[in-house]
């Protein structure tokens, strides 16, 4: 397929999945439908060992979120499927997933990150759930956060907009390593190399085992919070209001309904 807002190959069996919007990255409906697209031609791939998510060079964040400029209503389903329809081809697929921080991964590039089975980092790399800023909350993180990094803190970062450095990030357990940006690609080789011995069934399998130890299956409750999300908190002037402020680079003025 060709792809104008990614580049994707594969090599060595291994998908590879750049994010070439630079310089943020913004995921909006066009690109996250590619990226959606180059997960499934990955599936039926039988010796596909891994899916790796970068940025493309000349970036200088890894994704800066989803496009807030179709965060409104005549668009907003179409962008929240269009999003979590990433995370849905990666479920089905059950290749394991790496993505490489380097940068900014904010909003819906937190959430990615958090989707993915292993992360690799430099040391400018920053994470956030900013959302609640704008009136609206990330419906995924809502999900994955807690079980990752705990209850408690997924709660704060959610509910403040907190930005955590790396080094935080990989003491939560967000992330799984810090590395120097000159050491990114041999860490990343060094990665595939061992999953490249592997059985690339037997890896699929083991990480279904894993998703399927949850107490909800991802889909079961990404479909709930999907409902809460386009037609409780959508309906609220707030979250209108929150992203009209952003795209008018002005301060919301809440009106708490």
């Amino acid at each position: 397929m060709s792809y104008q807002s990614i580049k994707f190959t594969i090599e060595d069996r291994v998908g590879r999945i750049s994010f070439a919007r630079p310089p943020l990255n913004v995921f909006n409906i066009a690109m996250m439908r590619e990226i959606t697209d180059a997960i499934n031609e990955c599936v039926g791939k039988r010796d596909m060992v891994a899916i790796l998510f970068e940025a493309a060079k000349g970036s200088r964040a890894f994704s800066a979120g989803v496009a807030i400029e179709e965060h409104v209503e005549e668009t907003i389903y179409q962008m929240l499927d269009s999003f979590h329809g990433i995370f849905r081809a990666l479920e089905q697929t059950g290749k394991p997933s790496i993505a490489i921080v380097d940068g900014a991964a904010l909003g819906g590039g937190c959430e990615l990150v958090a989707g993915c089975d292993i992360v690799i980092a430099t040391e400018r790399a920053r994470f956030g759930q900013p959302e609640i800023k704008l009136g609206v909350f990330p419906p995924v993180a809502a999900i994955l956060l807690p079980r990752i990094i705990g209850d408690k803190r997924a709660r704060e970062l959610i509910l403040t907009g907190e930005l955590i450095d790396s080094m935080e990030a990989l003491r939560l357990g967000l992330i799984n390593a810090v590395v120097a940006h000159a050491e990114v690609e041999q860490k990343i080789e060094s990665l595939l190399v061992k999953l490249r011995e592997l059985s690339a069934p037997a890896l699929e399998m083991a990480k279904r085992a894993i998703d399927m130890a949850c107490n909800r299956s991802f889909a079961d409750a990404l479909a709930q919070v999907e409902d809460l999300y386009l037609n409780d908190l959508m309906k609220t002037e707030d979250a209108h209001e929150g992203i009209k402020a952003f795209m008018e680079k002005r301060k919301p003025a809440w009106k708490n309904r």
